[in-house]
C-alpha cells in the first residue's frame, strides 16, 4: 500500500504510529509485522520498534504465539471513556442550565483525566460582571478550587497523595493551600459538610463553591459548582450558592442511583 504524502509539519513518529493503529483498526483479524510493515510503507525494523511502544502501553496486542497483532484494550478504554464523558453532559445539562438559572452565577461541570482537572461544560452568568473563564487551564488546579477539591474529597487518600506527588501544589495565588496537610484538612471538611469552596485560591477576586458527583456504588464520576466574583461573596449569597450546588448534585444523584440516604438533601418545592 503506497503512504499518503504527510504535511511537513506533522511529527513523523506519532505521525507512523497513527497509520500503524489506523491499518489494525481496519484490518479483518490480527496481522503480522511484514504485513503491517508494507501496508504502512514503513521499513520492518522501524515498523517493529513503533509496535513494541505500542504494545508497551497498551495500544496494541500480541497474539499468543507472537505471530500477529491487533489493536489493544487501551484504545477501547479511551473510546470509552469518551463516550462516558459525553454521557456525563447529557445527563447532567438539564440540572446545570438550572442551577445557571437559579444561581445567576457561571456553572461548570469538571472531571479530572488522569492527573489533570478538566472543565466538560461551563454555562456563563447572565450577569453584567461576571468572570470569563474562557481558555483558562485547570489540570493542575485540582487544589486549589471547588470543583477540584469536591473531587478529591472522596478519592482513597493513597490516590490523592499519588495525584499530589505527580501534581503538586501550585501557587496560584496568596490564598492557595500550598501545606498538603492543610488540604487534607480541608478535604475532611469537605467531606463533612458535602461542599467546597474556593475562596481566592486559583484566581485573583474570584470565589467558587462546588460539590461531587458520585454514582450508587459512591464512584467519584465528576463535580459540579458556581464561580463568581469575590464582590458578589457575601455570606448571604454564599450560603445561597451553597445550598443550590448541593441540591443540584443531590438531584443528579438520583439518576446516578443514589439513595436518598446518600444523597443528604431534599430539594425545596
Amino acid at each position: 500500500m503506497k503512504r499518503i504524502l504527510k504535511d511537513n509539519r506533522q511529527i513523523q513518529s506519532v505521525a507512523r504510529a497513527l497509520d500503524i493503529l489506523e491499518v489494525l483498526a481496519k484490518a479483518p483479524g490480527e496481522l503480522g509485522l511484514n504485513e503491517v510493515a508494507l501496508m504502512t510503507g514503513l521499513n520492518v525494523s522501524t515498523c517493529h520498534h513503533i509496535v513494541q511502544t505500542l504494545l508497551t502501553r497498551g495500544y496494541v496486542s500480541q497474539a499468543q504465539r507472537g505471530q500477529g497483532y491487533a489493536l489493544g484494550s487501551r484504545v477501547l478504554e479511551l473510546s470509552s471513556f469518551s463516550a462516558r464523558q459525553r454521557s456525563l453532559v447529557d445527563i447532567t445539562m438539564p440540572e446545570l442550565k438550572r442551577l445557571n438559572k437559579v444561581a445567576g452565577e457561571n456553572v461548570h461541570l469538571a472531571v479530572m483525566q488522569g492527573t489533570d482537572l478538566v472543565v466538560l461544560a461551563e454555562l456563563d452568568s447572565t450577569k453584567v460582571v461576571r468572570v470569563v473563564t474562557g481558555g483558562i487551564s485547570y489540570a493542575s488546579a485540582a487544589h486549589a478550587t471547588a470543583l477540584g477539591k469536591a473531587i478529591l474529597a472522596w478519592l482513597p487518600e493513597q490516590e490523592v497523595f499519588r495525584l499530589l506527588d505527580q501534581k503538586g501544589q501550585t501557587k496560584f495565588t496568596e490564598n492557595t493551600i500550598t501545606n498538603r496537610h492543610d488540604l487534607i484538612e480541608a478535604l475532611r471538611h469537605i467531606r463533612r459538610f458535602g461542599v467546597a469552596e474556593d475562596e481566592q485560591e486559583f484566581l485573583p477576586g474570584v470565589m467558587s463553591v462546588g460539590a461531587a458527583l458520585r454514582d450508587y456504588s459512591g464512584t467519584v464520576l465528576g463535580s459540579l459548582g458556581c464561580t463568581f466574583p469575590q464582590d458578589r461573596g457575601d455570606k448571604d449569597h454564599l450560603q445561597t450558592l451553597k445550598f443550590a450546588v448541593k441540591e443540584s448534585a443531590a438531584s443528579l444523584a438520583e439518576k446516578f442511583g443514589r439513595t436518598h440516604s446518600q444523597r443528604g438533601i431534599r430539594r425545596r418545592e
